[in-house]
């Protein structure tokens, strides 16, 4: 008898050990969001999947007046959204600072309402920040990179609160990942992709 209090003993001990510990890494753990535009949102997603610390990437559209856009809307240039990517990172991997890097470095952040070839408001480069952090953050970081004079050119980068995101349709979801051989993929977001890898390689997955 004495023999099985033990080990129900041990057993429990063991099951409260391994929840102390699961709540330990649960609270190490700090999910935050960033939301990014940079031109079209299937160059900043599968940009944003390859870093260490990203969780989630979502392409939507944030910014605008009409409720509930359609792509075809937004591409119109009447609803005053912009296409962007709502990014989940874990802040303990991968920090704000970092992820503004990488979308600085990733887009050219001087040219108003265009990225190449696309043009209009819904291209324009714009930080959606969700706190105040995130603001001085974004406003610092920008200041710094006119005054090195990094760019040439002013940095035009919208910095804005963030409004209501509405997620793109679900054939934009993962887009590179799923259409690597259309012609937009190769000519446009592979070549993009092969920069980034080798300037970042450091903090892929």
């Amino acid at each position: 008898m004495r023999k099985l209090i033990i080990l129900v003993f041990i057993f429990v001990s063991g099951l409260t050990f391994g929840k102390t510990n699961m709540n330990s890494e649960n609270q190490t753990k700090k999910t935050e969001i960033a939301s990014f535009g940079a031109g079209c949102f299937w160059c900043v997603e599968a940009i944003f999947q390859e870093l260490k610390g990203v969780e989630k990437v979502q392409s939507g559209y944030m910014g605008g007046e009409t409720k509930n856009p359609t792509y075809k809307e937004v591409c119109s240039g009447t609803t005053g959204h912009a296409e962007i990517c709502q990014i989940t990172y874990d802040a303990t991997v991968i920090g704000f600072e970092e992820l503004l890097e990488v979308f600085w470095q990733t887009h050219n952040p001087t040219t108003l309402n265009r990225q190449g070839a696309d043009v209009g408001t819904q291209y324009r480069s714009v930080i959606f920040y969700h706190s105040e952090e995130q603001k001085k953050l974004a406003e610092s970081y920008k200041a710094k990179l006119n005054q090195s004079g990094a760019w040439g050119d002013p940095i035009v980068t919208e910095i804005t609160p963030a409004s209501k995101f509405y997620i793109a349709e679900n054939y934009h979801q993962d887009y590179f990942s799923n259409n690597s051989n259309q012609p937009y993929c190769n000519f446009v977001i592979k070549p993009k992709m092969e920069k980034f890898k080798k300037v970042f390689r450091n903090k892929l997955k």
